[in-house]
């Protein structure tokens, strides 16, 4: 058995008694990791003559075996030969494991997860961290753009204190009607805000209505190429000291793919490096769901 380690420019393939082969220069397109039979490894494409050709090779042999590499092995020096983690589905599993998800929680992911969109809510992993960030925040104010079905405004509504508010902007009723009822079931209604419609109308909404600079913390899990917009909209009305919390930064890793150029992703990574050079946040990128960016307005 062997593990797939990958760098920005190559791939080594590391045998559990040590032994390291490098591999010829691939390009970040292809994404490992696998943990595969040496079979695989010695006959994979290295003398392939096109990205194309390896890109093609290599997801054969992805499917030709088992995905269950827990190690990137970053050899590059500028990484500092560290080892990181890599989730599997059996890590995974251990994750969930370990995440306290309130029984109403449950319930509303298991209603959701026969409904269309379903990909759309956020991981219990991820509602934790949200909620735990208001915790420690102290929030009272809090804005959510993109609700869904309520999963990660009902996660934060209930660590909010009784006299917390959650403003929570969504253009789908169907979607709202599941968050509301399951608002009224968790007894935390009267914290939630509920704005139907065009986030960018309700948050115009707040800002003209004198509300800059009252909120202590937000969160963007909506259309992608509106990010910016929003994420600018917020920025006016979340505090100093405040976050702004936005999802699916890393876009199921295609903001990483040079290959990729979809409108969608292209808006995102140019979001992602315009973050980079804001210094009106402090900002802290996390590989947790599909990657989320925690900001501090400062």
């Amino acid at each position: 058995m062997v593990i797939i380690g990958m760098t920005n420019s190559s791939i080594n393939l590391v045998f559990h008694h040590g032994l390291t082969l490098p591999h010829e220069h691939v390009t970040s397109l292809v994404r490992p990791c696998a943990r595969f039979n040496l079979n695989y490894a010695t006959t994979w494409g290295v003398t392939s003559s096109s990205k194309a050709q390896r890109l093609k090779e290599y997801k054969q042999l992805v499917r030709n075996s088992s995905i269950s590499c827990e190690i990137v092995i970053a050899s590059d020096e500028k990484y500092g030969n560290k080892q990181v983690v890599s989730l599997t589905p059996r890590l995974y599993d251990y994750v969930l494991e370990n995440v306290r998800e309130p029984e109403i929680l449950r319930q509303l992911r298991a209603e959701t997860a026969s409904m269309h969109g379903s990909q759309m809510q956020v991981s219990p992993d991820q509602a934790q961290l949200l909620a735990m960030l208001v915790q420690i925040l102290g929030a009272e104010r809090c804005i959510e753009v993109g609700v869904y079905t309520g999963y990660s405004s009902l996660a934060i509504a209930l660590v909010l204190p009784e006299s917390g508010r959650l403003v929570a902007c969504e253009r789908d009723a169907k979607s709202l009607d599941v968050a509301k009822k399951y608002y009224q079931l968790a007894g935390v209604a009267h914290k939630v805000d509920v704005k139907l419609g065009l986030a960018a109308d309700s948050l115009e909404s707040l800002i003209m209505n004198g509300e800059a600079g009252s909120y202590d913390f937000a969160f963007i899990d909506a259309e992608k190429r509106m990010t910016e917009k929003y994420f600018e909209m917020l920025l006016q009305l979340v505090r100093i000291g405040g976050l702004i919390v936005i999802d699916n930064v890393l876009w199921h890793g295609k903001v990483a793919d040079p290959l990729v150029s979809d409108p969608k992703t292209i808006s995102i990574r140019n979001f992602n490096q315009r973050l980079m050079e804001d210094k009106r946040v402090s900002i802290s990128m996390v590989p947790i769901g599909d990657g989320m960016t925690i900001c501090r307005k400062r």
